[in-house]
């Protein structure tokens, strides 16, 4: 089958296919007398496999491990085990900074409850934001 099949079969868009065909998750056979890729039932449980993975939070260098793995006969699974032990930490921590960012936007909206809007005067920006001084322990990125 060919790319717009292989797409349409697994739900993902043409250029999907070949962006995972161009960084050697899918290995499509070329056709000699068109130049066109063309893809086996293989590629359909490969390309499933990768949806899966992304859908777990794997990224796609870690994917390629594995199918590489794989591919040459080694299980793949306890850097499968390993990796998701760590994105587990990860998710923790992103989720425990999230809600602390959710504290601190609770409480300037309380803050600001009975303030009305201000004007800038050439020293603020906006007053609500200033109000909030350090009680919020707002962090700012570079």
């Amino acid at each position: 089958m060919q790319v717009s099949a292989l797409a349409t079969l697994v739900g993902v868009t043409p250029d999907t296919v070949r962006y995972y065909s161009r960084i050697g998750l899918l290995v499509p056979a070329i056709d000699a007398d068109n130049g066109y890729r063309r893809f086996k039932d293989a590629d359909v449980t490969r390309l499933r496999f990768v949806l899966r993975a992304r859908r777990l939070g794997f990224h796609l260098d870690e994917i390629a491990e594995i199918l590489g793995m794989s591919d040459r006969g080694r299980t793949p699974c306890p850097v499968v085990r390993e990796i998701v032990q760590r994105r587990i930490a990860e998710t923790r921590e992103r989720v425990a900074e999230l809600q602390a960012l959710q504290a601190r936007l609770e409480q300037a909206l309380a803050l600001w409850a009975g303030m009305p809007n201000g004007e800038p005067d050439g020293h603020a920006t906006c007053a609500l934001i200033d109000a909030t001084g350090d009680e919020c322990q707002l962090t700012t990125e570079a």
